[in-house]
């Protein structure tokens, strides 16, 4: 029996083995405690870069931007982890401001598209959008007799319209005037050039009485020096008769 006891206490003892990693708990408390410490280091010196981005999203929410454009970056800082973009505070600014502008001009352009629909389906004005801007190609029967710079009551109210959409914008406006090459001489328009410098400014003098900012307008006479057709035929002629309105595209 006391044998038999002796066995039993040796198979106990085998069978609880002395641990000899108990040393890894330690260090898996220690490796995680020092992960812990650098996550609140990290999160104490991204204060300000939270703040940017509050900023920018505020920004951004206030001109239907996804704040997921851009994120901000503090001076000196390193880039946000999956970002896609780095911006400092001042270019969020500007790009907030730059896509303002874009978001104003689309919001011009439907609208002088709506205005003009009538006269774009006749062919009467050609929209363009290009690198300079938007562009308005009236034809300039439309808007004068032949010979002369005063507008047709029909023209007044068109251009009214169009004024009333450029009024509010602060974009910069340059109309263009152009003829054939037909010679002009009377006491009024000794050459085409006059008769096409005096047809940009009495454009340029009804947007303003529609409350356009003369300061953003500028009135161009181009004579029959910048042909869009040969004026070889009638109605090559007749394209080059135009009054070109631009409103110019966001700088930058």
């Amino acid at each position: 029996m006391a044998q038999y006891s002796r066995r039993r206490r040796r198979r106990r003892a085998g069978d609880d083995p002395e641990n000899h990693e108990r040393w890894l708990v330690s260090y898996a408390d220690f490796i995680t405690l020092l992960f812990a410490f650098f996550v609140v280091m990290y999160a104490i010196s991204s204060v300000n870069e939270g703040k940017y981005r509050e900023m920018s999203g505020a920004l951004g929410s206030a001109f239907g931007i996804s704040s997921g454009d851009w994120v901000a970056m503090r001076p000196g800082g390193a880039p946000g982890m999956g970002s896609r973009i780095q911006l400092t505070p001042e270019q969020v600014k500007a790009e907030t401001l730059r896509r303002a502008r874009q978001e104003r001009m689309r919001e011009v352009t439907r609208n002088l598209r709506q205005t003009l629909a009538p006269l774009m389906i006749d062919g009467k004005v050609r929209m363009a959008e290009g690198a300079e801007g938007l562009t308005l190609d009236m034809d300039a029967s439309t808007l004068f007799l032949p010979g002369e710079a005063r507008l047709s009551l029909e023209a007044v109210r068109t251009l009214s319209e169009i004024g009333q959409v450029l009024a509010p914008s602060d974009f910069a406006i340059r109309v263009e005037g152009h003829t054939d090459n037909v010679p002009m001489s009377n006491s009024q328009f000794p050459s085409n050039w006059e008769l096409s410098s005096a047809r940009a400014s009495s454009v340029v003098r009804l947007f303003i009485l529609n409350n356009v900012d003369p300061r953003r307008l500028t009135a161009i006479g181009f004579a029959d020096q910048r042909p869009l057709e040969d004026n070889a035929t009638p109605e090559g002629k007749q394209k080059n008769r135009r009054v070109v309105i631009t409103i110019e595209a966001p700088k930058g």
